[in-house]
């Protein structure tokens, strides 16, 4: 398929899953905020530290993991830090460096938020898929993340 050519069936496929993602995502959202939690910003910043090696990552580690613009971050970041979730610190090899370091309130903060995600991730996907079409979600997400990936990758290494 040539990159101009779009099918009308691929073009409707990016329209459902478009659609789909931003209604799962607002009713998650919703599911967090009545129970008095913060935005799945929040959780998937806390998650990629909890993830890192020493639950520490560079900034712009983290804008890229978390999917976020460095404005993005940088908003999240004074936020997250103002409550005490996460520490900002001082690169020790490089001083101009910032990192950002999950704290044990930003753990507990995550377990908490989880048990509500995880609910909202049943509830609003989960619960209208068979594992059939599950695996094929997997199967055409994960070749295009590879796609996507070895394609950010050639940009990066392109001179």
């Amino acid at each position: 398929m040539k990159p101009s050519h779009l099918p009308e069936n691929h073009l409707e496929a990016w329209r459902r899953y478009y659609v789909s993602f931003w209604r799962i995502f607002a009713s998650i959202e919703a599911d967090l905020q009545a129970a008095g939690l913060p935005s799945l910003s929040w959780y998937d910043a806390l998650y990629e530290l909890y993830l890192a090696p020493d639950r520490h990552l560079r900034m712009s580690e983290l804008a890229r993991s978390a999917l976020l613009s460095r404005s993005g971050l940088t908003r999240l970041v004074d936020k997250l830090e103002k409550e005490k979730l996460l520490e900002r610190k001082s690169c020790p090899k490089d001083g101009r460096v910032q990192h950002a370091v999950l704290t044990d309130k930003g753990v507990e903060l995550l377990r908490k938020m989880w048990p509500v995600y995880r609910a909202g991730i049943a509830k609003h996907f989960a619960a209208h898929l068979s594992d059939a079409e599950a695996k094929s979600i997997i199967a055409a997400f994960t070749r295009l993340g590879a796609a996507l990936e070895k394609k950010c990758a050639d940009v990066k290494a392109t001179p």
